[in-house]
């Protein structure tokens, strides 16, 4: 049995953007042996590098323990960096995008995503407010070191590499590959003796710090933006901490719904305003009070539309610019016999004419029209039931009660 353990210091691929087959197309198609017949150990190369980016287990070896854990962990024997190098430029990472590691080549922590929610009022006023947050920072008593100056050692058990993959021969020709995390260091890679340990963070290296973050939401920001924080994640010896983003969550309003930069509202008005004009006021956003004015005889129908200029959300960096505001009429009509009959007539000379009532030729037959209750259903329910208990009745005194009769 063979054994290879591995480094734990590779950049995290987790934000890494999925890999791009249109590059591997495009260099295979360029290298490919029926094409390029002298190419052919560097289709093979092309190959296999795709196959390594693409399987989840392979990217996941190099996530973890980089480079070298990948290239011994494979068992594909050194070369691999090459490999990488030699076809994408810039090797593993020049390849899935360049973005795990930070402008001066540290490898880079994991960005921490927070949701902040905000109220419309906040994304129309703009707001400052204080964000607690807790998060690792290095240990000032060692300097992220985990103890006094040469306190920390290499694991002699996995040769500071934080994990062993073991190659077992099953057979003459087949091998078995198994991973397993270094029980001496946890994965670490370094043990410290008990009695170096840093006091003030126990060997860990990092300890828990509460940070105030002061946001600043903008006039006209939108629900899922963000705001990002530049390097104030959790830090980690030898690596660069990632960002905080905060993600913005607007709380539902009671009066008003935004579409992008306009605002809607609904408002109920009775029949008289709907008809004769009307005078309402109403709080903005801003706290100020708005007067809506509608002159008489322009008559308001129900469920229509009107807009006010100008008095919608901000412009996101450019806030005296605004959307419009739309108005929504819900008409609410009197109730039943609201007024006497000879008080319906004299309304009925001033509202517009009937229309004239055509002749009829022929028979006749007068209907009445009645309320209907949407939760019973229609009446066609109503006449089954009633055609079931006479067909009840009629089976009951031939055949005893509960018996029907079955039709020929």
């Amino acid at each position: 049995m063979q054994t290879w353990v591995q480094g734990s210091s590779a950049p995290s691929t987790q934000h890494v953007p999925a890999l791009r087959p249109q590059a591997y197309r495009k260099l295979a198609k360029e290298y490919h042996p029926d094409k390029n017949p002298n190419a052919g150990d560097k289709f093979k190369e092309i190959s296999f590098a795709y196959e390594v980016l693409s399987n989840p287990e392979k990217r996941e070896l190099y996530d973890r323990y980089g480079e070298q854990g990948l290239r011994e962990g494979s068992g594909g024997g050194g070369g691999m960096d090459d490999i990488f190098s030699h076809i994408f430029g810039g090797g593993l990472f020049g390849f899935m995008g360049n973005q795990s590691r930070s402008r001066n080549g540290r490898r880079r922590g994991e960005d921490m995503m927070h949701p902040l929610k905000v109220s419309l009022e906040d994304l129309y006023n703009g707001k400052t407010t204080k964000l607690q947050l807790s998060k690792n920072v290095l240990c000032s008593a060692c300097n992220g070191q985990g103890g006094k100056s040469g306190a920390v050692q290499k694991c002699s058990a996995c040769r500071g590499r934080g994990v062993r993959i073991m190659i077992r021969q099953l057979a003459p020709g087949m091998v078995q590959q198994m991973q397993s995390v270094c029980s001496d260091c946890n994965g670490e890679g370094e043990v410290i003796n008990e009695k170096d340990r840093c006091k003030k963070c126990e060997g860990k290296k990092v300890i828990k710090e509460v940070k105030i973050l002061e946001v600043h939401v903008d006039k006209g920001m939108k629900h899922g933006q963000r705001i990002t924080f530049a390097g104030e994640a959790d830090q980690a010896p030898g690596v660069e901490p990632g960002d905080i983003v905060l993600l913005l969550q607007e709380k539902e309003h009671e009066v008003f719904q935004r579409d992008g930069n306009d605002l809607h509202m609904t408002y109920k008005i009775g029949l008289v305003e709907a008809l004769c004009g009307f005078q309402f006021t109403f709080k903005h956003l801003d706290a100020r009070q708005i007067v809506v004015k509608y002159p008489p005889g322009k008559v308001i129908e129900p469920g229509c539309v009107r807009v006010v200029r100008g008095e919608g959300m901000p412009q996101y960096r450019n806030p005296f610019e605004k959307g419009d505001l739309y108005i929504k009429f819900d008409v609410q009509f009197p109730e039943n016999n609201w007024v006497s009959p000879d008080k319906l007539s004299e309304l009925e000379d001033l509202l517009p004419s009937r229309p004239e009532v055509p002749n009829i030729i022929g028979d006749t037959e007068e209907v009445e029209l009645q309320e209907f209750d949407s939760t019973r259903g229609s009446g066609g329910g109503q006449r089954r039931e009633a055609y079931n208990d006479s067909s009840d009745e009629e089976s009951s005194s031939h055949h005893g009660p509960g018996v029907q009769c079955a039709h020929q």
